[in-house]
C-alpha cells in the first residue's frame, strides 16, 4: 500500500463486475453481522460435535479490522446453546511498544535532513514472530491446549500466523479495502501494532506502511495462496458484514479472472488538483477538487462483484493473491514476486490554480538501498485533454547548467526563496494524444490544465521527490515537502531537451491497418518494461492478450463493450475514460463500439522479454 494519506469518503459504486455465478455460491454468502454470527456458530457446533478435545477459531484480519461486535455476538449464541467459551486477543501476547520502536528503529529513521518531514522509511523484513513476547506467546499455546470441551475464540492480528496456526480449527480472514483501513487510522479507530495509544495520523501513516500493511498483507497473500481459510469476510461496512464460506470465495475469484473487469476508484483532492474528473463522475460537491484519481493503483483500489442481490467488495490486492498466475501469467508472477506489476491513475490539473510540482523518482539500486522497496519507479503521462496554455515538464533545459539548479532547489528548501524552475526545466506545448516516457530519474511535471493518464511501474509505495513545489502550502495550510538530498542523487542529469525529444516523446507508430482500425505504438524504450499503444477504430477492434494481461483505458469515444473473442457473454461496458483490465488467459477479445463517433483505445502491456528489462 502507498502513502494514500488522504483518500476523499466517496463510493463510487458504478463499477460493478457481473461474473455469472452459481446459485450455490450466491446463497452461501451470509450478509450482516446477526447472520455472520450464526452461520459461523452453526459451523462451530457442527465441528464440535466430532471433536473430543477443544476446538480453536482463530479470526485474523487486516489493518483496521474490528472484530469485537462480531466476537460479542458469536460468543452471546455459543454461550446461549450451553458451551463453555474462552476468548483471547491475540493482542495480549505482542511485545511493549518499547520494545517493538526499538526494534522498528532502523526501518523508521528520525532524520530531518534527509528526510525533513519523517516520511520515507525501509520495508520491514519479518513476520509476525517479531511481534510476540515469547513467554506471553507460550503461555497463550499452553490456554489453547488445555479444557477439553470448551471452544477458543482468538482474534486479532496474527491469530492466522504460523506461530498459531497449529491450534487452529476453523480460521476466518475480515479483510479491509485499503481505503477503508486508512480511514480508520485516520478517525483513531486503529492503534498501532503493540501500542497502547494512537500516534498522530502521519506518524501512524508512515508506521503503518513499512510494518503493519507488511505484515498484514504477506499473511494474507499466504492464506489465500495456500488455501488455508475457512471463512473470508468482506468486512469494510462494520454493520453490514459478509461472510464468505472459502469455496465460494474462490469461486467468485475465479469466475471473475474469465471476464475484462473495471477496479472501484479511490478520489483525492490536492492542492494542484482540477475539475474535469469531478464534473465528468459526477463527485459530491464538498469536494475542493480531484487531482488523483486512481483506477488501477494496485494496492490502493478494490473491486464491487455482484452476488445475486449483494455487492460483494473485496481488496484488488486480495485478487491478485488468489488469481494471479491467471490474470497476470506464471513469469509475471514469478518475476514481480506476486504483485500487478503496473499501476494507473490520473492526474487532474485541468482548470487548476497550478502545476503538479517540479520531480522525478529513484531507479532500481537507489530505491532498494535506501528503503528496501521492491523496484524502480518508471513513469509515463498520456495526455487526454488540455486547455489553454497546457504544459508538460520533462527533462532539463538543453545548455542549463543542472548543478546551478539542484543548487537553487537546495536553497529555496532551506530559505523559501523562488527558483526560475522554466529556465532549468525542459517543457512542450501538450496537445491530446501526446505519450511522454518517464523513467527513473528523470526531471518532470504535468502544467496546469491538462488531464493526464499517469502509467507507471511496480511501486508499491510513492517515493517522489519534489525539488520544487512553487512555495506554496498544501491544503492543509503547512509547507509541502521538497526532497531535495534524495533529489539530487538520483537526477539523471543527462537527458536534457535533445535526449528527451529523441526518446521520450515519440510519434506515433503504426503497426496495422485495416477495415476495422488502426493500432499504434505510442511509447517504447529500453529503460521501461511496458509498452504503450493506442487503438483507433469505428466499429470494432479485435486483440490478444498473448498470455499477458491489457489494460485498456477508453480516452475518446462515448462507450464501448470487451469481451473474448470466444465468449462473448463475458463482456463489461467501458464508459469514456473508464479503465478495465483484460486478464492474460483472455488471449483473442473485441472491442465493439456501441456510441456515434470514432474511438480511441490507450492499450498497456508489459513488453515482450519484459523480465529482461526489470
Amino acid at each position: 500500500m502507498s502513502f494514500m494519506f488522504n483518500p476523499y469518503p466517496y463510493e463510487d459504486l458504478n463499477p460493478v463486475n457481473r461474473p455469472v455465478l452459481s446459485e450455490q455460491t450466491v446463497t452461501a454468502i451470509a450478509a450482516g453481522l446477526p447472520d455472520t454470527a450464526a452461520q459461523l456458530a452453526a459451523e462451530i457446533i457442527n465441528r464440535q460435535q466430532t471433536k473430543t478435545d477443544v476446538l480453536t477459531v482463530c479470526m485474523d484480519g487486516y489493518v483496521g479490522a474490528d472484530w469485537r461486535q462480531l466476537v460479542n455476538l458469536l460468543t452471546g449464541e455459543l454461550v446461549r446453546q450451553k458451551f463453555q467459551i474462552r476468548v483471547f486477543n491475540v493482542a495480549s501476547c505482542y511485545k511493549s511498544s518499547r520494545e517493538l520502536d526499538a526494534t522498528l528503529a532502523p526501518y523508521l529513521p528520525q532524520d530531518r535532513e534527509r528526510d525533513p518531514v519523517l516520511l520515507f522509511g525501509r520495508l520491514f523484513e519479518g513476520g509476525y514472530e517479531c511481534l510476540f513476547d515469547a513467554a506471553k506467546l507460550t503461555g497463550l499455546k499452553q490456554s489453547l491446549a488445555a479444557g477439553p470441551g470448551t471452544i477458543n475464540i482468538v482474534y486479532g492480528a496474527g491469530a492466522c500466523s504460523e506461530e498459531l496456526r497449529s491450534f487452529s480449527d476453523i480460521k476466518v480472514y475480515l479483510d479491509l479495502t485499503p481505503k477503508q483501513a486508512v480511514l480508520r487510522v485516520k478517525n483513531g479507530s486503529y492503534k498501532n501494532l503493540g501500542d497502547k495509544y494512537a500516534r498522530p495520523f502521519r506518524e501512524a501513516m508512515r508506521r503503518c506502511y513499512y510494518f503493519d500493511f507488511e505484515l498484514a498483507m504477506h499473511l494474507r497473500a499466504e492464506l489465500l495462496k495456500k488455501d488455508l481459510l475457512d471463512f473470508y469476510i468482506a468486512g469494510d461496512c462494520p454493520e453490514k458484514i459478509q461472510l464468505i464460506p472459502q469455496a465460494a470465495f474462490n469461486e467468485i475469484c475465479a469466475a471473475l479472472v474469465r471476464y475484462p473487469f473495471r477496479c472501484k476508484p479511490v478520489y483525492l483532492e490536492g492542492v494542484w488538483g482540477g475539475y474535469y474528473i469531478k464534473k465528468l463522475r459526477g463527485l459530491p460537491a464538498e469536494m475542493k477538487n480531484c487531482a488523483w484519481i486512481f483506477d488501477l493503483i494496485p494496492l490502493e483500489v478494490s473491486l464491487l462483484i455482484e452476488a445475486g442481490n449483494q455487492l460483494v467488495e473485496i481488496p484488488f490486492f486480495t485478487f491478485v493473491c488468489k488469481e494471479g498466475v491467471t490474470l497476470m501469467g506464471q513469469e509475471c508472477v514469478d518475476t514481480f514476486n506476486g504483485y500487478f506489476p503496473i499501476r494507473f491513475n490520473y492526474d487532474d490539473t485541468y482548470h487548476s490554480s497550478g502545476n503538479m510540482s517540479i520531480q522525478l523518482h529513484p531507479g532500481t539500486e537507489y530505491i532498494k538501498e535506501n528503503f528496501n522497496e521492491h523496484g524502480r519507479q518508471d513513469e509515463s503521462y498520456y495526455v487526454i485533454v488540455t486547455g489553454h496554455g497546457a504544459r508538460t515538464f520533462v527533462g532539463l533545459r538543453e545548455g542549463e547548467d543542472a548543478n546551478a539548479f539542484i543548487a537553487a532547489t537546495k536553497k529555496s528548501e532551506k530559505d523559501f526563496s523562488p527558483v526560475d524552475y522554466e529556465k532549468h526545466v525542459n517543457y512542450l506545448q501538450s496537445r491530446p494524444g501526446m505519450q511522454f516516457l518517464l523513467p527513473a530519474g528523470t526531471i518532470h511535471s504535468s502544467g496546469r490544465n491538462q488531464l493526464i493518464l499517469e502509467i507507471g511501474s511496480l511501486t508499491v509505495g510513492s517515493y517522489t521527490f519534489k525539488m520544487y513545489d512553487y512555495l506554496r502550502p498544501d491544503l492543509d495550510g503547512v509547507p509541502r515537502p521538497i526532497h531535495t538530498y534524495h533529489g539530487e542523487r538520483t537526477l539523471e542529469t543527462g537527458r536534457t531537451s535533445s535526449w528527451v525529444s529523441k526518446n521520450l516523446v515519440q510519434e506515433p507508430k503504426l503497426l496495422r491497418s485495416g477495415p476495422d482500425g488502426a493500432e499504434y505504438a505510442l511509447g517504447e524504450h529500453e529503460l521501461l518494461y511496458f509498452s504503450l499503444y493506442r487503438y483507433e477504430f469505428e466499429k470494432r477492434i479485435e486483440g490478444n492478450t498473448g498470455g499477458v494481461f491489457h489494460v485498456l483505458n477508453l480516452v475518446d469515444g462515448e462507450a464501448v463493450t470487451v469481451y473474448p473473442k470466444a465468449h462473448p457473454e463475458r463482456c463489461y461496458q467501458m464508459n469514456y475514460l473508464d479503465m478495465v483490465v483484460v486478464p492474460a488467459n483472455v488471449g483473442e477479445y473485441v472491442i465493439e463500439n456501441l456510441g456515434n463517433q470514432p474511438v480511441c483505445i490507450h492499450k498497456t502491456c508489459l513488453k515482450k522479454n519484459f523480465a529482461e528489462y526489470v
